[in-house]
């Protein structure tokens, strides 16, 4: 203690904590102080400021966690330091720890045409789109996309993976088949040359799915890019092309299941592709399919509610057999196979609409507005303006139908857009 007070003695992580502890006073009292007196007073020393970092970011004090990075990024030799700090907690889930140092990381690196800089952009984007707002996801993918490139080929294929499916989600058809452009002859010549005892066989697999999963997944998203654009003949070929996978030399567990799950939304596209085209006779039996397949049906409804309000033909027994799974998205308890919650809410989001389309257009007000409302309010929880505008053409064709109640509710949504908007405005001006 006298070494440590006359100045002879850095204190370390520990004696603090002891000391905090005997004073009882919370967990990281002193912290602020510790970086002030000792830290920044001090030349930056790896080893005394690593353990310091693990316990800011145990303790969730994220500011002294970002004060602590400050004081060493003056120095480009901490930055691998930092990245590899930024990877554990990146794994360990603490995510806005591991924002803050891939930041920091990023930012120093602005420079360096580096596979660290496209590394902290692709983990920074992984990070950002897991909330629900979409604007902020859209500009976070669109972000990422330059650093794309930098990364290595087994790297790019999870992460054009990942841009995928948040354009898939937008719906961003033109920005959906250009990832798709770049993913499908990298993930062919990875998964071929492996095949042809090339080099690269001896190279550790590092993508976070079976190689053959990107190639076979690239014809599903051209599919679905079609289906988009309402080229349902084409969005068939697509899907045939992601049935057969009879090239897959792989038999081991995992490439077993993909493969079954392949097969599985095959057979749920062609039912989808066949229905919207026309072939209303299919109906039948994609139904009976989809009360096998439950981790279908919020996308299957759509496509039926779809294919009812473009084909003009009754469903109302098909709402009435799955009402209980429909309200079970309207009360947000559904979670889906594979699919992830942003995905779950968006083509929840898709179903209300089609919902309530055809029903107000059969003059069932009631109902018709309990499922624009709830389209609405989601889409202006996430910002998503195309959907908030489906919305208010949808209602302004309809408003002669809603009572005083709707139109006011309808009224108060029309107020929180505007000051969102008004808000924007002003921060992108200043």
């Amino acid at each position: 203690m006298s070494s440590l007070l006359n100045g002879n003695r850095v204190m370390a992580l520990n004696q603090l904590d002891r000391i905090t502890s005997v004073m009882e006073l919370p967990e990281g009292y002193f912290y602020e102080q510790y970086i002030q007196e000792y830290l920044n007073e001090a030349s930056p020393n790896w080893r005394r400021i690593r353990p310091f970092l693990y316990r800011c970011a145990e303790l969730d004090k994220l500011d002294c966690l970002r004060g602590t990075v400050g004081l060493l990024m003056d120095n480009l030799v901490y930055a691998p330091l930092l990245f590899e700090t930024a990877e554990d907690f990146f794994h360990d889930n603490k995510d806005e720890a591991a924002a803050i140092l891939y930041e920091c990381v990023a930012e120093s690196e602005t420079r360096q045409h580096s596979e660290r800089l496209a590394l902290c952009h692709y983990r920074l984007f992984s990070l950002r789109i897991r909330n629900h707002n979409q604007a902020e996801n859209l500009h976070a993918a669109t972000q990422f996309e330059i650093y794309i490139d930098r990364l290595e080929e087994m790297d790019q294929l999870d992460a054009l993976k990942e841009l995928a499916n948040t354009y898939r989600s937008l719906k961003e058809w033109d920005r959906l088949e250009k990832i798709v452009d770049k993913m499908q002859p990298i993930a062919k010549a990875l998964y071929f040359d492996i095949h042809n005892d090339r080099k690269i066989r001896k190279s550790p697999m590092k993508t976070g799915r079976p190689l053959f999963f990107y190639l076979a997944y690239s014809n599903l998203l051209r599919a679905e890019v079609n289906e988009g654009r309402g080229n349902y003949k084409q969005a068939l070929q697509y899907t045939y092309a992601y049935a057969d996978l009879s090239w897959v030399k792989e038999t081991d567990e995992e490439t077993l299941h993909w493969k079954n799950l392949f097969k599985e939304w095959a057979e749920a596209n062609t039912y989808l592709n066949k229905l919207l085209s026309g072939e209303l006779e299919i109906l039948p039996h994609y139904v009976a399919y989809i009360e096998i397949n439950q981790d279908e049906l919020l996308f299957a409804l759509l496509n039926i509610m779809k294919a009812a309000n473009l084909f003009i033909f009754d469903v109302d027994d098909i709402l009435l057999k799955f009402e209980e799974q429909i309200t079970s998205y309207l009360e947000k308890q559904q979670t889906i196979g594979v699919y992830s919650d942003n995905v779950v809410n968006q083509y929840s989001l898709y179903l209300f609409y089609e919902i309530a389309d055809y029903y107000l257009t059969r003059k069932k007000e009631s109902i018709g507005f309990k499922y624009l409302i709830e389209c609405l309010e989601r889409s202006v929880i996430i910002k998503n303006k195309t959907d908030i505008f489906k919305c208010m053409v949808l209602f302004e064709n309809n408003r002669i139908l809603a009572s005083s109640e709707t139109a006011t509710v309808y009224h108060n949504f029309m107020e929180e857009v505007y000051r969102n908007e008004k808000s924007h405005y002003a921060l992108v001006n200043g």
